[in-house]
């Protein structure tokens, strides 16, 4: 499928949805990992032109593989994925997953994470991980939980006294923030299983791949995050390639 342009409405339509990679603190040498051992961080900075070749070979070997592994284990799910690039110049490195009006999947990169990622497997890697929300079923089930959560805040605030309607609505719009997020961390270790068996079938290696989590800020069980903290991340990964039959290297 053809890579497109990102329009700026789609881009913010998706902001809860936002898997955000900030920017990279100074590299280490290395970074503890799962298990007591520790992985050497994966590279140097690559240019332009090998991270747009990067990018779009990984976009030919993954997004048919994703197809398949949604057609396969959901019912009536449009697994037509769209991959798109914001081009727009500034935006921090991030992709997430949305839909579209048709309902149709979109992925959607920015440019600055195409550029941070070190090699073909972290972008095989988070797009797989991107591609493993919509197989699940994050987004809906994210908006059922937003909205459970606003109905029981603005029964709450009733019960408490409140009477005013706009102090309901506050009430009722904290409960959607809560509700969103109460199992996103669930979700993200969802799409991250997922995700490394599309990144090994799509053939690159999800290992690897994950090492991208040691270049991103630990959320470290901060309240409300919307992650789990990185070390979790690459746990699950790791057990999920031993099931696969994949061994660190």
């Amino acid at each position: 499928m053809p890579i497109r342009p990102l329009a700026a409405a789609l881009f913010l339509a998706a902001l809860l949805g936002a898997c955000a990679a900030p920017p990279a603190p100074p590299p280490a040498a290395e970074t503890p990992a799962a298990g007591g051992s520790r992985v050497p961080l994966v590279g140097d900075a690559i240019d332009a032109r090998t991270a747009a070749r990067n990018f779009i070979a990984v976009v030919d070997a993954v997004e048919p593989v994703a197809e398949r592994e949604c057609s396969r284990r959901t019912r009536g799910m449009n697994c037509d994925f769209l991959i798109v690039v914001d081009d727009r110049p500034g935006q921090p490195p991030n992709a997430f997953q949305t839909v579209d009006e048709s309902g149709r999947p979109v992925i959607a990169f920015t440019l600055s994470l195409i550029a941070e990622a070190r090699n073909r497997d972290e972008i095989a890697f988070v797009l797989a991980h991107e591609t493993a929300h919509h197989i699940e079923g994050h987004l809906d089930r994210q908006r059922a939980n937003a909205t459970a959560g606003a109905v029981v805040f603005g029964q709450l605030a009733g019960v408490l006294g409140a009477v005013n309607a706009d102090d309901i609505r506050a009430a009722q719009e904290i409960g959607a923030v809560v509700g969103a997020r109460s199992y996103s961390k669930a979700f993200e270790l969802e799409a991250d299983k997922l995700g490394t068996i599309i990144t090994a079938r799509a053939g690159y290696d999800p290992i690897l791949g994950a090492d991208f989590f040691f270049r991103i800020p630990d959320p470290d069980g901060r309240f409300l995050s919307t992650h789990p903290p990185n070390r979790d991340r690459y746990e699950q990964v790791i057990t999920t390639a031993a099931e696969l039959g994949i061994a660190p290297s």
